[in-house]
């Protein structure tokens, strides 16, 4: 998974959908991002994007070929994850043809994105946020599943059955037609905007 500094924390917006919902509530404050130093090295990664693309495309496509040595090592399929707290689909689609082996797979809230060609080997999961229902359902009529953060992850919403997300990551091995259920994460526990859903 590609860490980099979500929405306009690096000075540069890596996410455009971003709402005050899901800016306050991003895992980018979970797990190891509540370290200063991880903090650091996601926006260096980010400005890198920004202000030398080439040395940034460089660095991740020897990344990704690292993984994919080792992935054969061990006889895995390698999985790849660009936008772990960005919505920079154009970066995934990049990668997703440069490496057409890997498995890319990303969240977004880019609902155009859904509606173009994309590479066979890259799953986009829609997200929900505080004001985007409607998109969602959409998102589901295209034949995307949806992603939805919960206070507690039901079994059905919106008359869909719900996955719990928690369980794994492998977001391309989902069934169609559901709702991925993720628990509320760092300070999304605290979330009051409608993005964190309380049924």
């Amino acid at each position: 998974v590609l860490h980099l500094a979500p929405h306009k924390l690096s000075g540069h917006n890596v996410c455009p959908k971003a709402t005050a919902g899901c800016s306050a509530a991003c895992l980018n404050t979970s797990g190891h991002g509540t370290y200063p130093s991880v903090q650091k090295g996601r926006i260096a990664k980010t400005l890198r994007l920004f202000n030398d693309r080439e040395r940034f495309i460089s660095d991740l496509e020897w990344d990704i070929g690292a993984l994919i040595r080792k992935a054969t090592r061990e006889d895995l399929t390698p999985a790849v994850r660009i936008n772990g707290t960005s919505d920079l689909p154009w970066l995934a689609i990049k990668m997703a043809e440069r490496f057409p082996s890997v498995q890319m797979y990303d969240y977004t809230k880019i609902l155009h994105t859904l509606k173009k060609p994309l590479p066979g080997n890259y799953y986009l999961t829609f997200s929900k946020s505080e004001d985007n229902l409607d998109e969602c359902v959409e998102a589901l009529r295209l034949g995307f599943n949806v992603s939805i953060v919960f206070r507690k992850v039901p079994e059905t919403y919106l008359g869909f059955p719900v996955i719990n997300g928690d369980e794994d990551d492998l977001r391309f091995l989902d069934p169609l037609g559901f709702i991925i259920g993720l628990s509320a994460k760092g300070r999304g526990k605290k979330d009051q905007s409608g993005f964190v859903v309380d049924v």
